[in-house]
């Protein structure tokens, strides 16, 4: 959520590179973590995998759609979940 606004308004990046590059810069940081979380047996796999399957779906529909929608679109959509997110984290 950090990422991507970031790099559009920092680095100038359009936003559907700003996307895949914030997934790529994450990869690293999630194969780390998820390693040491195994390590600690703190991973319910059943959901997990479900999780990832679901995951992996959404992934491929999204970069799909990404082609296909304009860039103002998703940057109000994108707008509207941070908005959302942000009033449900205070909100508690």
């Amino acid at each position: 959520m950090i990422l991507v606004p970031a790099f559009v308004y920092l680095l100038h990046l359009e936003s559907t590179k700003a996307r895949g590059t914030s997934l790529c810069c994450i990869l690293p940081m999630v194969l780390t973590s998820s390693f040491f979380y195994y390590k600690g047996n703190y991973i319910d796999w059943k959901i997990a995998i479900f999780c990832a399957i679901g995951g992996s779906i959404g992934g491929y529909i999204g970069a799909k759609l990404l082609k296909k929608i304009p860039e103002r679109i998703l940057k109000i959509v994108f707008t509207i979940f941070l908005v959302y997110v942000s009033y449900k984290m205070i909100t508690g």
